[in-house]
């Protein structure tokens, strides 16, 4: 039986066993708080433990119109010109992620759609 394993049947394996379970989150878009990282939003990839790999992210510097994390994750932001948010990233490595919120499609529409920060 062992002969018949795979390395990743392997590998998921030794995850379950030091109890991580790695997941694919197959791209939902999620607003991720990290311990001093900040806020990112983006396609979530994948998470073990407390990394979280993100896909097409941007950091949320500032919002303006959301009276947290959750309400932004459900309606998006309210005041677009206030808000700070740098270019997006085709990938960053999360560590120690607290938070991670699925957002609505009325949430991802409005965060992608603020303009560019930058100086």
């Amino acid at each position: 039986m062992l002969e018949e394993m795979k390395l990743k049947d392997v590998m998921q394996l030794v995850q379950l066993l030091q109890g991580n379970k790695a997941t694919n989150e197959n791209g939902k878009y999620c607003i991720v708080r990290t311990y001093s990282a900040g806020v990112f939003a983006g396609e979530l990839q994948s998470r073990n433990g407390q990394e979280v790999v993100l896909h097409n992210a941007r950091r949320l510097w500032k919002w303006s119109g959301a009276a947290s994390l959750s309400q932004l994750a459900m309606e998006g932001v309210k005041n677009p010109d206030d808000c700070m948010f740098p270019c997006e990233v085709s990938r960053v490595e999360l560590l120690n992620a607290i938070e991670i919120l699925d957002c609505t499609e009325m949430a991802r529409l409005s965060i992608k759609g603020v303009k560019l920060w930058q100086k």
